[in-house]
């Protein structure tokens, strides 16, 4: 496993990629206006982001959260930790965000959208086989590894998968404050307001049943 030294620059190299991401010319979210607008996350005032806060520390613009893997026993075998602007306040208004996915052997990041965001990928180690289609519907595909970068662009369907048989992790930076994540399975078939039987049978070709046991898949688990 890498020292110390090797995350330190891995993880720096990360971060230049999301600022860069963050230019004015390609980012996803509206220019700033002031030098720092720190987000105020529990006031009830909605605006098209969240309004500044009046006291600001320089705990405002740090995060520790991306520092440790996460847990990959899950349904698809990943985990994705998110830093954006609900857990670092001062990236509001700013254009930029960041995030760490731990896959475990055989773990997938299932298809999914970031409709407001570019994500760019960089592999902290590990292989990961990637992909996103366009709306042409033609696949893009790539085996990635440590020291790799490979972007999904913004609103389309992508995915990543860790064919390999060690544990892999990646830094993913957004040029959104808050990119936002639509999966697609969870969206068709766990909505909280239910897509009509009749609506995804038509759509994916097959018989109601079947439509109720992949939703029967997608239901909230109870704490």
């Amino acid at each position: 496993m890498a020292g110390p030294a090797w995350w330190s620059s891995m993880f720096i190299g990360a971060v230049a990629v999301a600022l860069s991401l963050a230019a004015p010319s390609l980012a996803g979210d509206p220019d700033y206006l002031q030098d720092v607008c720190v987000a105020d996350l529990n006031s009830e005032v909605k605006v098209n982001g969240f309004p500044c806060k009046a006291n600001v520390t320089a705990d405002d613009f740090f995060s520790g959260v991306l520092a440790k893997p996460g847990a990959t026993n899950t349904t698809s075998g990943s985990v994705v930790t998110g830093a954006n602007v609900e857990k670092v306040p001062g990236l509001n208004t700013l254009g930029v965000s960041l995030s760490r996915i731990d896959y475990a052997p055989g773990g997938l990041n299932p298809p999914h959208t970031h409709p407001r965001a570019t994500e760019v990928v960089f592999v902290l180690y590990g292989e990961l086989d990637v992909g996103f289609i366009t709306t042409a519907n033609k696949l893009f595909a790539k085996t990635i590894y440590q020291g790799d970068v490979f972007a999904f662009p913004r609103g389309l369907v992508h995915f990543q998968k860790n064919n390999g048989d060690k544990p892999t992790a990646v830094i993913s930076a957004f040029n959104s404050q808050l990119p936002g994540t639509q999966s697609i399975a969870m969206t068709l078939f766990g909505a909280s307001q239910e897509v009509p039987d009749d609506v995804l049978a038509k759509a994916f070709q097959i018989h109601d049943e079947e439509v109720g046991k992949i939703k029967a898949k997608f239901v909230p688990k109870k704490s």
